[in-house]
């Protein structure tokens, strides 16, 4: 098949809307199915798979590139995707090309027929994909990120290491080496107990922080990307890289694999003067986040514009509320233009409740203009809203893909 035809081949997969999110405890089982007809590609590969209810993106970018860092060839697969499907399956931060995507999906159809009537998801039919990918290349290591706690379609692949993000986040791994045959120890780490971030400070283009592990400590640590909560991320990922390797990695290639770490769509700065940032907050404890790291690392921004956006199942007053629109010059009100998302007058009349300024866009590029063109250029224009509606955002600011 050519990369469309494969395309519309694998969203006829896709659950429907009143699905996403819902716990599927058959998730896995149809993910094991897929990867006994594709010959257990997860087999040949040690496997690190990072599971919860948020960070579990910035966490596997973060192990991908640490264990990277000592030149090993990793695998990632995450979800979901800004503006290609491309973007879910990467090598060495590498996503996989266009005609790659349409072979390995070409190959999930011919094989579908043997699944005996199991109908995969999209993200399990890219998740077993993906390890077969992996497995041809081949990569020395996969970096999986699960669904939530209680939709978990890696659960049984054997990982050598998992991780649970979140405010009860543990690293357990085997602390081995994948070659290394002697019998493994076991270990189970606490944030905040057995590793962390003992100071977090702002810093130019990111932050400055000191992390610590079972293993080591490493201070005055520059991260490529803003809030405290990533730093946190970065400090699971360092505690579960450690876990991987049995023993801390050197502090020269950690700080390289800091400083090159980039969360596209997440507090991703993509414009200056005015300062232009993009996020895919989704709920209040998140868009709290991103509240406190505007507060924290663009407090010099003279005001602030709010282009939002916003799923059917999100609160437009109490999102408005958590980022702290009541003190925004501006609220530009967002059509997402898909599936399941709220229409801009539902949000536009929350925002005039609060009291602010606001314009309704029906489109997603004329939002962006509407909140950047309505900025000087010493303030901030913060863009929230669902993936799809930040990949066309950062497409209509000329972001670079990735």
């Amino acid at each position: 098949m050519e990369l469309g035809d494969a395309l519309a081949w694998l969203d006829r997969h896709d659950p429907p809307v009143s699905r996403r999110g819902v716990a599927d405890r058959a998730g896995s089982e149809r993910v094991r199915a897929l990867l006994d007809v594709l010959g257990n590609p997860e087999r040949s590969m040690p496997v690190v798979v990072v599971s919860g209810r948020r960070g579990k993106t910035a966490v596997v970018r973060a192990i991908g590139a640490l264990i990277g860092s000592k030149g090993l060839s990793v695998g990632t697969v995450t979800s979901p995707h800004l503006s290609r499907v491309n973007e879910r399956l990467a090598v060495g931060g590498e996503v996989v090309g266009d005609s790659a995507l349409a072979e390995l999906l070409s190959d999930l159809a011919v094989l579908e027929p043997l699944l005996a009537g199991v109908v995969p998801a999209r993200a399990e039919l890219l998740l077993a994909g993906g390890l077969s990918w992996f497995s041809d290349r081949p990569v020395h290591a996969a970096v999986l990120e699960a669904g939530s706690e209680t939709t978990d379609p890696v659960a049984g692949i054997g990982a050598v290491v998992e991780v649970t993000t979140g405010l009860g986040a543990v690293v357990s791994g085997d602390a081995e080496t994948w070659d290394d045959e002697r019998a493994p120890d076991t270990h189970r780490w606490v944030p905040g107990a057995d590793f962390g971030c003992s100071r977090h400070r702002s810093a130019v283009g990111g932050r400055s922080v000191d992390v610590w592990t079972p293993g080591a400590t490493y201070e005055g640590v520059w991260l490529g990307v803003h809030g405290r909560h990533q730093a946190d991320n970065f400090a699971v990922a360092l505690a579960a890289s450690e876990a991987f390797f049995g023993a801390p990695i050197e502090e020269g290639l950690v700080r390289e694999a800091a400083a090159g770490w980039r969360l596209p769509g997440q507090l991703e700065v993509v414009g200056h003067r005015p300062t232009v940032l993009v996020d895919t907050a989704s709920d209040p404890l998140g868009a709290s986040s991103v509240a406190a790291t505007l507060d924290e690392d663009f407090a010099v921004c003279a005001s602030r514009i709010v282009v939002l956006g916003l799923r059917d199942d999100a609160d437009p007053a109490e999102m408005l509320s958590a980022l702290g629109a009541g003190r925004a010059r501006l609220v530009v009100a967002c059509d997402p233009g898909e599936p399941g998302t709220r229409s801009a007058g539902e949000v536009a009349r929350a925002a005039a409740d609060s009291g602010v300024e606001v314009v309704e866009r029906d489109s997603v590029a004329a939002a962006v203009h509407a909140g950047v063109g309505a900025a000087r250029p010493d303030d901030l224009v913060l863009i929230v809203g669902p993936p799809a509606m930040i990949g066309s955002a950062r497409v209509a600011l000329g972001a670079r893909a990735g």
